[in-house]
Order: C-alpha cells, then structure tokens, then sequence
C-alpha cells in the first residue's frame, strides 16, 4: 500500500513539474492561430500571422544571418572540437589536466560574462562588430559542448583496435580515418546538432556582439517582443520551436543509437 502511494505521488509530482514547463508553450502555439491580435480570447482559426510573418523583411533577414551563422559555426566548432577530443584522448601532455579543466568553463560560465568577454576582446582588438565576430563567438562558445560529446563517445573506445591496424601496416592517419572516425561518428553528428541549436538560440552572447546588419532570429524576437507580444511573435516562436525540437530529438537519437 505504502509503495503504491509512493508511486501515485511520484506520477502527480511529475505531471505537475511537466504541465508547469510546457503548458505555457502549448498555449503559445495555440494562440499563434489565433484569429485575434489579443492573447487573452480565442476567436477561431487562421494562418494570417504566419502569412503576414513570412512578408516581414526584417524576420527574414534575420533568419538568413542567424542561418549562416549556425551553419560556418556548426562546421568550424564540430572540426576543432573533434580533433581537440580525440587528441585530449590520445596523447599525454604537459598541462594536459590544466586545459581539460579549462574545456568546461564555459559549460558552467554565465553567458552574460561570455559576452561581455568576447565584447572587450573585439574592442581590444579593434574589430568591427558584424557578422564575422558573431561566427567566432558561436564557434567559441559551440566547441566545449562539441569536445563533451565527443569525449563520452571516447570513453568507451577500445583502442586495441586502433593498434592492430596500425601493427597491420595501417598510418596513424589511415587509422584515424578508417577505425577511428567511423566508430565515433554517431557523436559527431550529435556533437554537430547540439552546436547548431545552441548557435540558433542564442540570444544573450549574440546580443554583446552582433553589430548593425547582423541582427540574429533571437534578437529580432527580443525587439518584437519590447512592443508587446503579438501573435506574429507567437507564429515566429512556434516555427523556432518546431526546428530545435526536430534537431534535438534528432541529436538524442544519434547519441543514444551511437
């Protein structure tokens, strides 16, 4: 009876946890048909903010900078990222506990102290804010998140397999290319959506160093949202929502398959 109740009490808490985090988001979702301008009643359904979002030319700019963005982001943080695994894994070094601490600052670092950072570095610098600082604060940012992923797969790497192929006349290199990268591939994949959701996301590193013309999807929602919440926001929400969820499903089922 005790174990019973336990159960049931465990059942309610995690349905009232979960309708607490996305309930809100199913109403945001709903009212993004709704055939009002006020978020408050529900009058019918209509497609007219989607319409209406898709001729807005300062929306659409933004998701062509943001797109560019996590695309050159996604390609350069998965490339170093997997090279900087695999030879934190591999070899041994001087220092080599100092620079794996150093991976996961970021991953614990308040983004607002990142951004601030990455602000006095191009100011320091003197380079202009624009498009280019934001792919090389992404590609900064994405990379530890990349090596993390990477490094789990790693772990459970047996590297005999590895020195067979090199006994057997295999190169370093052919070994990496014909052994090694295809057995960790499942991570790098994974590695390469994680990075590519944190780049779209990102709101606050971007905010510190996007410059005039280079205004990202997050930030342009941030403004539209000073004005007050309209429904065409609502619309913008949802379409952002459906593309991360497919990417971040799409990167577990990787990793765990993997």
């Amino acid at each position: 009876m005790t174990s019973k109740l336990t159960r049931w009490s465990a059942v309610v808490y995690a349905a009232l946890i979960y309708s607490f985090l996305y309930i809100p988001i199913l109403i945001l979702i709903a009212f993004s048909f709704n055939d009002s301008k006020l978020n408050a009643v529900w009058q019918g359904f209509t497609l007219e903010w989607y319409v209406q979002l898709w001729s807005n030319t300062n929306v659409l700019e933004a998701a062509k900078v943001t797109l560019i963005v996590a695309v050159v982001s996604t390609i350069a943080s998965t490339m170093i990222g997997t090279l900087v695994a695999v030879g934190m894994y591999k070899y041994h070094f001087r220092g080599k506990s100092v620079l794996d601490a150093g991976l996961y600052i970021p991953l614990v670092m308040s983004e607002i102290v990142m951004g601030i950072a990455f602000l006095a570095f191009f100011s320091m610098v003197d380079m202009p804010l624009g498009i280019w600082t934001l792919i090389i604060a992404h590609i900064t940012f994405c990379i530890p998140f990349v090596v993390v992923v990477i490094r789990a797969r790693l772990q459970g790497f047996d590297r005999s397999i590895e020195e067979a192929a090199m006994d057997l006349g295999a190169s370093e290199w052919k070994t990496f290319l014909l052994i090694t990268l295809p057995v960790i591939s499942p991570a790098i994949v994974a590695s390469a959506l994680l990075a590519f959701t944190l780049s779209i996301d990102d709101v606050i590193i971007s905010f510190f160093v996007a410059g005039p013309g280079s205004t990202t999807l997050p930030l342009q929602i941030f403004s539209m949202v000073r004005f007050g919440v309209t429904p065409e926001i609502n619309a913008l929400s949802t379409i952002m929502l459906a593309v991360t969820l497919v990417i971040v499903i799409t990167a577990e089922r990787l990793r765990t398959r993997g």
